[in-house]
């Protein structure tokens, strides 16, 4: 058993014109003795317990689980680069500019890997396989899938403008299949015998941060680094369904986030880092929390005061709500399709919605029309 204070991160090996940073390996036993760490991993994990009851309070919650996947693939894909708006990640792609389709795919991509590999996960272990299934789908037909989709690395790749000036050079291409399979063990050690008992949520921050350090792909490892955060928790059974993601943290946090993952690496400062995370999952447990609450709170003020002033229309305008909730930007074609109604019907209950301050139309146009349920979008936006 290791103290964490202990923790050795690696070491920087000096090549022709950079140095690259070859990691430990970190399936051991980590012992953690520091009071004010253990303080903040309690609340942690009881935020998570409270967030995680959430799963059996809302009735229908997988209704409002793809606005979650969708604001995290809007976010992690933002700290890659990407401008696409939550809202936009909203629309159909040929509702938006040309310019903006690039983007809006990435991000589509993004959620199709975080879905594939939900699925997956009921057949497969978080693995290598896995990881790099996941990663497939993550860059393909969008930027990068020239980058090897689901392969690693076969050559050096680096952080920064150039490999000469990079602020961080992870280890060489052929250190990751040790490096990989030392992690995949880490990540299943409370299976071992004897299991391990290294708190959950330090494992994860320690997953996180030594994955980022192998980097083992030629592109998207962020993405991919920050997905397994939430597929752990799922793995686990810390968490029933998707409800807990650290991106906005991260982005908010940006500066400290990149910080504090090379003080490790530099200072084997595994405390700071530590720390930074377990806030993270605090306060973004916390905000996950109140929407919830506030969504709940929506649903009951629309379904028992708004939708039964329309009588007869009640049925087709509760099943209209129900999808909104999964897809809040629609137009008269989605609502008749999935409602199975004519158009004009599909028409009359959507000007009934905006009669009522549930829908808004947002082109200005007499045709071809998109509506959005904006109060339940800024939920998330203000998340």
């Amino acid at each position: 058993m290791k103290d964490l204070k202990e923790f050795k991160a690696g070491k920087w090996i000096k090549r022709l014109e950079y140095q690259s940073f070859s990691p430990e390996k970190i399936n051991e036993e980590w012992l953690i003795a520091d009071p004010a760490l253990m303080t903040l991993l309690s609340k942690a994990d009881r935020n998570l317990g409270k967030l995680d009851a959430f799963s059996d309070l809302i009735p229908d919650i997988d209704f409002f689980i793809k606005m979650h996947i969708t604001k995290e693939a809007t976010v992690s894909s933002k700290i890659e680069g990407t401008q696409t708006s939550f809202q936009e990640a909203l629309v159909k792609e040929q509702d938006l500019d040309p310019e903006r389709r690039n983007d809006w795919n990435e991000v589509h991509a993004y959620i199709d890997a975080m879905n594939q590999a939900m699925e997956e996960m009921q057949r497969l272990p978080i693995s290598t396989r896995l990881i790099r299934q996941t990663h497939e789908t993550l860059l393909q037909g969008v930027r990068g899938k020239e980058k090897l989709p689901g392969e690693f690395r076969s050559s050096q790749n680096w952080i920064g403008p150039s490999l000469k000036h990079a602020i961080f050079v992870p280890p060489t291409h052929d250190e990751i299949p040790e490096l990989m399979s030392d992690l995949e063990h880490f990540i299943h050690s409370d299976q071992n015998d004897p299991p391990s008992h290294v708190p959950h949520l330090v494992k994860i921050a320690l997953i996180h941060y030594q994955f980022e350090t192998i980097h083992p792909f030629l592109d998207g490892n962020g993405r991919i680094g920050r997905l397994l955060i939430t597929l752990y928790l799922l793995d686990k059974g810390l968490l029933q369904k998707p409800t807990l993601y650290l991106s906005e943290f991260f982005e908010r946090n940006r500066r400290d986030y990149y910080d504090n993952l090379m003080r490790v690496r530099e200072k084997n400062d595994l405390r700071t880092w530590l720390e930074f995370f377990l806030v993270g999952v605090i306060e973004t447990t916390e905000s996950s929390i109140s929407t919830f609450q506030k969504i709940i709170e929506l649903r009951d003020r629309i379904e028992l005061t708004q939708l039964i002033r329309l009588g007869k229309k009640q049925q087709d305008a509760k099943r209209l709500i129900n999808e909104l909730y999964k897809q809040p930007i629609v137009d008269t074609a989605y609502v008749s399709e999935r409602l199975e109604i004519h158009a004009s019907t599909a028409n009359r209950l959507i000007k009934d919605f905006q009669d009522m301050g549930i829908l808004e139309e947002l082109t200005g146009y007499k045709r071809n029309r998109i509506f959005a349920f904006s109060e339940y979008i800024n939920l998330f936006n203000q998340s």
